[in-house]
């Protein structure tokens, strides 16, 4: 076989032009230079990893093609091949850009806009199958062994467009639960976002500066277009800094003074070893830590501050949370300042969280020690100061639990006082937003006697109860172990008949375990479905989207499917994308959506309530993820000619 492209003697030279042969002979190279191309590309973002590997596998596919199309000898062919070969051209550079996006753009922009990507990389799988369709295989001369190779391609393409992806969903929900805790201090656990910028693969500081350029290229792009999607990826972007102890500098405003400055700075090309390996900013206060690595005295704190006990840079543990000022260093940094005419930032420099209180250690050892004092009274007071500390810093949440609080307050859960039981919980609650605490807690067996008081204790006992199952959960491990210790249950029930906390508090543990797949199962067979439903009905508990973001996760698992697809639910949906808010109407497109994807009839079912027209409406007027999906909706629906 020959390469593509390739002039070689025969009837073809005789029976065409040159020019003719030549631009058959160049169009071929260029499209297999194009595969190549896109297949140059890699660390893809994880969100559309697989389909992005998937495409430059099959794309491959078509060189074989290409390289029979470079060797005909038949000019004619040639001539009439020409269009079909710029349609196919035409979806190459699509692939590419695509493939390029997923390679380099904003890893937060690709996750929360993963279903307008998908939809992109579908035109792609369309663009490739029609070029394919067109052309002329027989005229061409194509053998019977590659025409399989594509026709086995196209075949594969087409399931990849009717095919979701799990991961996918739950990632999508996971953003949902982090955007709707803005409003809900006790539950903005930094567990949930650790989480996500592990699954987002933004875990360093490296990571977060590409991210940080990426939403800059992104923000100047876009040009003001699409104002609130841009401050979700910019505020995440900013939530992704903070667990870091990295400045949340804004990445989408530059003032022209800043920006000046910034360029002069990188003129002047600053030391590397003045720059912070934290924020990669020059230092104004260097300090060295106990690993001897030194950072800036502030961003170093913020890290501190965070609950993190590893030296950044390392990921050493330190040994003891003292700093050492690092005179020598800011001395050079001042005088190459001065010789540049700089003028570094004036900081404030707080106390660092390492400067812990003696009496305040004294005190917290005290009140460990009460917890186990035959005196209840003694326990009580104790365990009442223990919850108040552990709620006021993260630097108080590691000292108690160095101090060794969690094992007697994991004992007190079991004792006989609803009152000591009530604040053991919520004091173990609060330590655990610390992500190591969560370990701790499970690992002494917290577990099921949390699970206890969540279904026998006071009406706060046991919505705290749920609160914490929701923070230990944020480990996978914990799911799984939550769920095989029966506690999904008792969740259950404390959605159906609970406060409005409690309702709310239940909903979002129930939300964070059913990420495990295991979990949904129970869900349903604890029959979760009933009170959901009912929270769609009774919206003046403004529990529409909780309600909503779960039904979706539990549309994935065949017998959730098969609840939820009940006709009167289907009606619910519909009511809501008819009368919803436009969250409310997001939310319930989504699941009709899962839904739908599934199981034609489902669609049938909106159909006959009405819900096309709202469709309609909802692409117009919808909030753009709305817009998405009721498009898709539209689309599929519009594919599904086998409907009965």
């Amino acid at each position: 076989m020959g390469s593509a492209g390739e002039e070689s003697p025969g009837s073809a030279i005789a029976m065409v032009s040159g020019s003719a042969k030549n631009d058959a002979g160049d169009r071929v190279k260029e499209l297999i230079e194009a595969i190549e191309a896109a297949g140059m590309f890699g660390g893809y973002r994880k969100t559309q990893r697989k389909e992005c590997l998937s495409l430059v596998r099959r794309l491959k596919l078509l060189v074989p093609l290409l390289e029979e199309i470079g060797e005909l000898r038949d000019s004619g062919a040639c001539c009439d091949s020409l269009s079909c070969l710029a349609d196919l051209e035409g979806a190459l550079v699509s692939a590419k850009k695509l493939l390029k996006q997923c390679s380099c753009g904003s890893k937060i922009y690709l996750a929360l806009e993963n279903e307008a990507v998908m939809s992109r990389f579908h035109a792609v799988y369309d663009k490739l199958n029609q070029a394919l369709d067109d052309l002329p295989y027989d005229e061409l001369g194509i053998s019977v062994e590659v025409r399989e190779q594509v026709e086995l391609m196209r075949m594969q393409l087409k399931r990849s467009k009717r095919r979701t992806d799990t991961l996918d969903i739950e990632l999508a929900m996971d953003l949902m639960v982090v955007l709707s805790l803005k409003d809900d201090d006790r539950r903005a656990d930094n567990a949930i976002l650790e989480r996500l910028a592990n699954k987002l693969e933004l875990r360093n500081i490296r990571d977060l500066r590409t991210e940080t350029l990426a939403v800059r290229k992104l923000t100047k792009k876009r040009n003001g277009q699409n104002a609130e999607n841009v401050q979700q990826i910019v505020g995440l972007l900013g939530k992704f800094k903070q667990i870091v102890g990295a400045e949340d500098q804004s990445v989408v405003i530059d003032s022209s003074a800043r920006a000046k400055a910034l360029e002069r700075c990188r003129s002047l090309q600053i030391p590397h070893e003045f720059l912070c390996p934290i924020t990669l900013e020059i230092m104004t206060d260097p300090v060295i830590v106990a690993t001897g690595q030194t950072y800036d005295r502030e961003s170093i704190t913020r890290w501190l501050d965070s609950d993190h006990r590893t030296c950044p840079k390392t990921g050493q543990v330190l040994e003891h949370l003292s700093m050492a000022p690092n005179y020598a260093l800011r001395n050079l940094i001042s005088q190459w300042c001065g010789k540049n005419n700089i003028d570094l930032p004036k900081r404030e420099i707080h106390s660092s969280s390492c400067s812990l209180s003696l009496d305040l250690v004294d005190r917290i050892s005290s009140l460990v020690q009460d917890l186990s004092s035959p005196q209840p009274d003694t326990r009580r007071e104790a365990a009442v100061k223990l919850r108040v500390f552990s709620k006021e810093s993260p630097e108080n949440r590691m000292l108690i639990a160095n101090g060794g609080a969690v094992p007697p307050l994991v004992q007190l859960l079991s004792f006989p006082d609803p009152n000591i039981q009530e604040h053991a919980v919520t004091a173990l609650l609060n330590l655990s937003l610390n992500e190591s605490n969560k370990r701790l807690i499970a690992r002494e067996g917290a577990i099921p006697l949390i699970i206890g008081i969540l279904e026998s204790g006071t009406q706060e006992a046991r919505e705290n109860s749920a609160a914490a199952l929701f923070s230990i959960s944020m480990l996978d491990e914990n799911k799984v172990l939550i769920g095989a210790l029966n506690g999904i249950p008792p969740l259950v029930d404390l959605l159906k008949d609970g406060s409005v906390r409690g309702k709310k508090d239940a909903a979002t543990a129930i939300f964070n375990l059913s990420l495990h797949h295991m979990n949904k199962s129970r869900a349903i067979n604890a029959g979760v479905m009933k009170p959901l439903i009912q929270l769609l009905d009774d919206r003046n508990l403004g529990m529409v989207d909780e309600a909503l973001s779960i039904l979706r996760l539990l549309a994935s698992h065949p017998e959730g499917r098969k609840q939820i697809g009940r006709l009167s639910v289907i009606e619910t949906l519909v009511g809501i994308v008819r009368n919803g808010t436009p969250k409310n109407k997001e939310c319930a497109a989504s699941v009709l959506l899962e839904l739908g994807m599934n199981n034609s009839s489902f669609l049938l079912a909106a159909l006959q309530f009405g819900v096309y027209e709202h469709l309609v409406e909802l692409t117009r007027c919808g909030t753009s993820r709305a817009q998405r999906k009721a498009n898709a909706l539209l689309q599929h629906m519009s594919k599904c000619e086998h409907i009965p």
